[in-house]
């Protein structure tokens, strides 16, 4: 598929990098409750509980299990700032 149908995936540890990636769909556990982010998503900024975040990436699904942190949302990019 091409670049511009995706959204880029950044998740990010005090320690590294864990995925830069270009992904079609996230999902992660918001305090709130989980949500699903896809292409053109509105911007937001969002505290995230103990759970996983799983993504969809060239028909394959991986999934990263965190224990708290931050998501942003922002011009098809969505970074994840956690503690794993």
């Amino acid at each position: 598929m091409p670049v511009y149908d995706h959204i880029a995936l950044k998740v990010l540890t005090p320690e590294k990098v864990i995925s830069d990636c270009l992904v079609s769909r996230v999902e992660v556990p918001g305090t709130k409750g989980r949500f699903v982010i896809l292409k053109d998503h509105a911007p937001l900024i969002s505290s995230l509980s103990a759970g996983e975040v799983s993504y969809c990436s060239g028909g394959e699904v991986g999934k990263i299990c965190i224990r708290s942190g931050f998501g942003e949302v922002n011009d098809n990019v969505v970074t994840v700032c956690a503690e794993v």
